[in-house]
């Protein structure tokens, strides 16, 4: 068992200077052998024309020392392997025309030494299994993003570069802090191009390094703002936040998550929204899905890769290894300018096993006679659609 005990306090950060407005990454690197993007169609448009696509996010990758242990294991002894620890929903995620993950902690030098609770480095190899399993960009603004200080932000943004995963909340200079992430949803002139924004309430009280107030985005609704419309008149049509929010342990979301969300869901520029989609992480327990004046939040998607976890009264807490991932599928607007909208909304339920090391697509578990799986499944579920989203078209997907 991994202990993981850390206070619940979500809290809007104060304003950053203006060069924390945008954030950037330099671009993907070469794909791992299971690159989605190569097997992604056009989804039967002409390549001319704007097309839909299905975005998918998923929540926080948090590799406890349990986790570390079970990926050198299933590396034979060579390094460390978190590819098997994926597989389960890969199916899912390379399916997505764009696949955004969290990558909660940061990443150490190859061989280590690697940690977990409470100051966590990880093992860089993670980034190339998140690339083999589907994933396009990681949200990297955590609490956890400054354990390991600037070397730890930059090693971690250098391994996700050479895995060819795009990355979005922390950076490594104030040139590519103030350049928005933006990518394709899949190959063509017809693809979208999706903006992706991450944002944290703060980090654990460890200060930003010295003269480099651009290493990760703290939370501030001002300069969200200024980046979602930057990324804007860079040329992107639909705009993705992912933001490190909430309470921990809470099943409900907080007064701030909600204050948050009707705020930057209102904030428009013309006829659109500055904000299309809402991703949050950070509780490790699934929040619910809501559509806030027309534009879906995801309070908390729950943690996708976690050790055994202790809450903050000190007491086993299955919940910590319970998420979902959410499928969004968007449509171009029927005049040139106007708002991608959503035309289905989907949640998948997952669940860390952390018995095999596992990460489980409940349904597609369920499906093949995991029955003894369905408590958990139904929790999820309840939870999910606890604000009402099944009225405005949330749906249970696999």
């Amino acid at each position: 068992m991994t202990q993981r005990i850390r206070p619940g306090i979500a809290a809007i950060a104060v304003l950053l200077t203006a060069a924390t407005a945008c954030t950037a990454t330099h671009p993907p690197g070469p794909r791992a052998d299971r690159s989605p993007a190569a097997a992604r169609g056009s989804q039967g448009r002409d390549a001319e024309h704007p097309r839909p696509f299905t975005l998918l996010a998923s929540g926080d990758v948090l590799p406890h020392s349990s986790v570390i242990e079970q990926a050198a294991q299933d590396a034979g002894g060579a390094g460390y392997d978190f590819t098997p620890m994926l597989e389960g929903v890969a199916p899912a995620v390379s399916r997505a025309d764009l696949a955004f993950c969290h990558m909660e902690t940061v990443y150490g030098a190859p061989g280590g030494p690697y940690t977990g609770y409470p100051t966590f480095v990880s093992p860089p190899e993670i980034a190339t299994a998140l690339r083999a399993t589907g994933y396009d960009s990681c949200s990297t603004a955590s609490n956890h993003t400054l354990d390991d200080g600037a070397d730890g932000v930059r090693r971690t943004l250098d391994a996700l570069d050479a895995a060819g995963v795009r990355h979005a909340g922390s950076a490594r200079s104030a040139a590519e802090a103030a350049r928005p992430t933006i990518m394709p949803a899949g190959p063509g002139k017809g693809a979208a191009k999706v903006a992706h924004l991450a944002y944290t309430y703060g980090t654990n009280d460890i200060p930003l390094p010295e003269g480099q107030p651009w290493t990760v985005n703290l939370t501030d609704e001002r300069t969200i703002v200024e980046e979602a419309r930057s990324a804007r008149r860079a040329g992107a049509d639909v705009v993705v936040l992912s933001v490190h929010w909430g309470t921990e342990w809470q099943d409900e979301p907080d007064e701030e998550q909600l204050e948050l969300a009707r705020r930057l869901t209102a904030s428009r520029t013309g006829s659109r929204p500055d904000v299309d989609l809402i991703i949050g992480t950070h509780a490790h327990v699934p929040q619910a899905y809501e559509k806030v004046g027309g534009t879906w939040v995801v309070y908390g998607m729950g943690d996708q890769i976690a050790g055994a976890m202790v809450n903050d009264e000190g007491e086993q807490e299955p919940r910590g290894n319970q998420g979902s991932m959410g499928r969004f599928t968007f449509a171009p607007p029927a005049e040139p300018g106007g708002r991608w909208e959503v035309t289905k909304a989907e949640f998948v339920p997952q669940w860390y096993d952390t018995g095999t090391g596992r990460v489980v697509n409940l349904n597609a578990s369920i499906d093949a006679g995991a029955d003894h799986l369905q408590e958990v499944r139904d929790r999820i579920r309840a939870v999910v659609l606890g604000r009402g989203a099944d009225a405005d078209g949330l749906v249970m997907g696999r």
